[in-house]
């Protein structure tokens, strides 16, 4: 439970009444009521408000602000305003100002627009949290701290450079040693002196907007550097914030899938994940749910907040559709299904100008209780209610975990090959899709996480063997785990540096073959997974592309080949026995035909199955606490759909109906069932 003074599922969202008057917040917190409306995100981008000028600090219209709100039944979760510096910070200290990737200076403007390895940044963003933590740690609406927003973006400034070369002293201890990992005989880059290293953007080493390099050690080093200075940052106003208030929790929201911040690292750091979750009208259901699922897995399967969704609309997009009728409320209910002990929205009130004029809130410019949006808003309100303590704290099982790596997601995009076609994501979207439609739990999981939990692995496209990991690998399937990966792993280390020896490097000995070539050709052209004899699900052919190991098995058993080419009857697919348990090796990007197959073998023959099959479009996952388990039944498609439930009577907590056995589900509805004892 995230804080026992709101014992259910929070409801809220971001709020800014600094753009409105008085008679405005009168307004906004009848409609507050009406909606259910229990807990408010303020103070986000607040700083030059409460702070005018380098040591005039206001905090009036933010305590008049809380008590308000809290008289009215309503708490805070009480952001930092940190998020943005001042107009007076960018003009008086010029260091606060990031350096772009071409090397420019900014001026004013635009929010994320502090570099993390200023100086001043550093010093008043933590005076601030300081002041905000001793001012209000005391106060009884406040649930929860909220650092900053969205943290994110590089910077490449003299400050970023200089604090560079002492991240890499800390980590290398000797300029030999940074030598050695990054190569830097290859063009002669060889260093001698530490203020010979220079950040790696468009005036040294990298182009395209950082998407290419010519040495992917320094640029991997610097994204980590990057990463970690942003994190400092946040941990430096977390600490100031506990030095006051000890037991309530501190978070920032993530951003789910953002490819600039190693979030495994930051999961450590919070006392509670959460994030923003904003997909397009066409994002997969089945990739929204992964990335609930990635964010749970932060904190090793911990309830989660989110933070961020729309009642409808966004603002930033090419083409900002409206969330059809019952959308928000499924949406709302999946992340909730996923593990998420809040539902919060941007924003309670749609501001009136600037860039956020047109996102989506729960009180539209209309202004008034009588729109679709916020009747749908009102109606999950209620439920929310109702449901009281049922669900929060409760938790998601899963017997089968998917890695998934930031740093291997760099390393992968910054490869210099072999196909600009290969997308991490998507490869690990493959996989993670072939067990939710079948209903089969999943956690998301960091390289370090422990294994032995778990009867499945799937690890795809892991490009970086990080230290300790085979080890960690090897134990798992020789106690009688199934780990699966695929083309294009065990090619480097943790520096980009080639492990020696074949494809792929360090698994060889586990998954039971070697690689000599790897084929890239444009996605388009395709080659086949033929099976002579079939292997459980997997029948016939199948089709495979971007990328092509040409493997030899050296123990492992060749279940499928190549149909075509100079590699025709090459394998495709091998079984290895490794001690008790079995190493899979997929050598090329399958479809996603040939992907649920393969998903469906390896969960019988590890005896995993689901509690409910369902249509399709009819999503199923279940939260455990103590001996009761709840599952959830979404519909996302716009019609009925059937699911068959395979044992006993369920009730359903919203509606108070009983189902058993095959039934039926309303078009964008919800279900949530606890069984009958």
């Amino acid at each position: 439970m995230i804080n026992e003074k709101l014992a259910k599922i929070w409801y809220g969202g971001d709020y800014n009444p600094e753009q409105w008057d008085e008679a405005i917040w009168s307004e906004d917190q009848r409609m507050f009521k009406l909606a259910g409306i229990d807990v408010a995100t303020i103070n986000v981008f607040s700083w030059a408000l409460n702070q005018p000028d380098e040591n005039t600090y206001d905090f009036t219209w933010l305590d008049n602000t809380i008590e308000r709100l809290y008289k009215d039944g309503i708490y805070i979760c009480l952001a930092t305003s940190t998020g943005a510096h001042p107009a007076w910070m960018a003009k008086r200290y010029p260091d606060v100002r990031r350096v772009d990737f071409e090397g420019r200076k900014r001026k004013f403007g635009g929010r994320h627009n502090s570099c993390p390895n200023s100086p001043t940044y550093r010093m008043y963003s933590e005076r601030m949290a300081d002041k905000l933590g001793e001012r209000y740690k005391d106060h009884p609406a406040v649930l929860v701290w909220h650092v900053s927003n969205e943290y994110g973006g590089y910077c490449y400034c003299d400050n970023c450079e200089k604090a560079f070369r002492i991240w890499l002293k800390q980590k290398y201890k000797t300029l030999v040693a940074v030598n050695e990992a990054w190569n830097t005989r290859f063009w002669g880059h060889t260093f001698y002196e530490w203020d010979e290293i220079v950040a790696p953007n468009g005036l040294s080493e990298e182009w395209q907007d950082g998407q290419n390099t010519n040495f992917q050690g320094i640029s991997l080093d610097y994204r980590r550097f990057q990463s970690d200075s942003l994190l400092e940052i946040f941990k430096l106003e977390r600490n100031a914030l506990k030095k006051h208030t000890p037991k309530t929790p501190v978070t920032t929201n993530l951003m789910g899938l953002y490819p600039e911040l190693d979030y495994f690292k930051w999961g450590k750091e919070m006392d509670v994940v959460s994030w923003d979750n904003y997909p397009s009208i066409d994002t997969p259901v089945s990739l929204t749910a992964m990335t609930h699922d990635l964010m749970r897995g932060l904190k090793s399967g911990q309830p989660f907040m989110l933070m961020e969704q729309t009642p409808s609309q966004q603002n930033w997009q090419a083409y900002n559709s409206l969330k059809r009728p019952g959308v928000m409320r499924l949406w709302s209910y999946q992340a909730v299904a996923h593990g998420a002990d809040t539902i919060m929205f941007f924003q309670l009130r749609r501001s009136r100008g600037a860039t956020e004029k047109y996102h989506g809130a729960v009180i539209e410019h209309a202004g008034n209780e009588h729109t679709r949006v916020f009747r749908e808003s009102a109606q999950l309100g209620r439920e929310l209610c109702h449901l009281g303590d049922k669900i929060i704290g409760s938790i998601v099982k899963a017997k089968v975990a998917i890695v998934f790596d930031w740093e291997n997601r760099w390393a992968i995009q910054l490869s210099s090959g072999p196909s600009i076609a290969l997308d991490y994501v998507k490869e690990v979207h493959k996989y993670y899709d072939a067990f939710y439609q079948n209903n089969i739990p999943v956690d998301m999981i960091s390289v370090e996480e422990d294994i032995s939990k778990y009867d499945i692995v799937i690890a795809p496209v892991l490009y970086m063997i990080k230290t300790g990991h085979t080890d960690r690998l090897k134990a798992f399937v020789d106690s009688g785990g199934t780990f699966v990966t695929t083309f294009f792993s065990g090619i480097v280390n943790e520096s980009d540096l080639v492990t020696l020896g074949g494809y792929p490097g360090e698994l060889r000995d586990l998954v039971g073959v070697w690689a000599e070539e790897i084929d890239a050709l444009e996605p388009a052209q395709y080659n086949q997974i033929v099976f002579e004899n079939g292997y459980g699900k997997l029948q016939g052919e199948y089709q495979c592309n971007i990328l092509f190991d040409l493997i030899h098995a050296e123990g492992a058993q060749v279940l499928a080949t190549y149909g075509n080419d100079f590699y025709k009857g090459m394998p495709v697919l091998t079984k290895n026995c490794y001690g008790e348990g079995t190493a899979y090796y997929v050598a090329s990007s399958p479809d996603q035909a040939f992907v649920n197959d393969f998903v469906l073998t390896v969960c019988e023959e590890k005896g995993i199955t689901t509690d409910v099959t369902s249509d399709d479009g009819v999503e199923v996952i279940a939260r455990e606490k103590k001996d009761e388990k709840i599952i959830f039944i979404l519909n996302h498609n716009g019609e009925n759909a059937s699911f068959e439930l395979t044992n006993n009577r369920w009730r359903d907590l919203l509606s108070d109906q009983t189902f058993s056995g095959v039934a039926e589900i309303s078009g964008y509805d919800v279900l949530i069932l606890k069984e009958e004892k």
